[in-house]
């Protein structure tokens, strides 16, 4: 029986902001620009730190890495949900929902390990200078990255595999513009416990230990700053640090808000909004707040701007 009811959902309905169709064409001329935003600038910070060579650093490394997050976790849905602004037809198929489920689950979760893997390196950076190059190796920085990326696509396999075998029993209606699988969930006729309690683990494991891993170690690199004598010394590495501290605040303090608070049957619009937020505000602004709070950033791409005019 659990077969068959599984079956009868060839496809779900993105109910998404349908209900508010002023929203709607005042969301898709704001979202395509923020993911076109999204795009550029995350595609500049990667080629400016690949093709110049002060660049390549650990910082600038998992900088990159981060870059390339947010370009594939914004495309994992907002393509699809800028055609379903401007279409009545906003359905997506069982395994395209599966698909966008964990790709976005999968890149989600790796940018809340990298961004306290980048304040580990800035820790090390400020606080052990003298053995930073040693601590914080090549083959480490590779290591830290790779461990993320297939820890958080295990985790995001096995929570979308358990979540997408429930019985939906005819029920496709998806209150939400993605395959968020708090939504999806929501549809299920059968218990949800285990689904709901891999997501509790998986929450606890990538919003508040990290959290508290970064405010770790941003104490201890205040502490450190604090006892430099030098006032253009500590300028500096506020500069740097109050750039990732500013994204850690936007990316963290919406996807807890998601995550943690309490579940309700129903999904609010707030809810959606807050999505957007964390989901494509972020991903457009943290190429802005890096480079604009960068001197070295914004030298290099000064440098590699005006190489590619002279060369034409």
């Amino acid at each position: 029986m659990e077969l068959v009811n599984r079956t009868e959902i060839s496809e779900f309905f993105l109910k998404g902001f349908s209900g508010h169709p002023a929203l709607e064409h005042l969301l898709f001329p704001l979202c395509s620009t923020m993911y076109l935003v999204t795009l550029l600038g995350n595609t500049a910070i990667v080629a400016v730190s690949i093709l110049d060579v002060r660049l390549h650093t650990p910082m600038y490394f998992f900088l990159g890495n981060l870059s390339i997050l947010d370009i594939c976790y914004t495309s994992t849905f907002v393509p699809l949900m800028l055609v379903h602004l401007l279409s009545a037809q906003k359905t997506i198929s069982f395994i395209g929902c599966a698909i966008q489920m964990c790709l976005s689950l999968a890149t989600g979760s790796t940018e809340c390990l990298l961004l306290a893997i980048m304040a580990y390196d800035r820790y090390l950076a400020i606080c052990r200078p003298l053995r930073y190059p040693v601590l914080m190796s090549p083959r480490l920085c590779l290591l830290l990255v790779a461990t993320a990326w297939v820890l958080c696509l295990v985790k995001s396999v096995t929570e979308t595999v358990i979540a997408m075998r429930l019985p939906f029993c005819g029920h496709h209606v998806v209150s939400h513009f993605t395959c968020e699988i708090l939504a999806v969930l929501k549809l299920a006729c059968s218990d949800t416990s285990v689904s709901e309690a891999f997501l509790l683990v998986g929450a606890i494991l990538l919003l508040p230990i990290p959290l508290a891993f970064i405010c770790l170690s941003y104490t201890l690199i205040l502490a450190t700053v604090l006892r430099v004598p030098s006032a253009a010394g500590r300028r500096k590495a506020f500069s740097t640090c109050s750039a990732h501290l500013a994204v850690v605040m936007l990316f963290y303090g919406t996807v807890i808000f998601m995550y943690m608070k309490p579940k309700s049957k129903e999904t609010r619009i707030s809810d959606e909004a807050f999505t957007v937020l964390y989901a494509v505000v972020t991903p457009m602004l943290n190429p802005v707040i890096y480079s604009l709070r960068n001197k070295e950033v914004k030298e290099a791409a000064r440098k590699v701007w005006g190489r590619s005019w002279t060369s034409k």
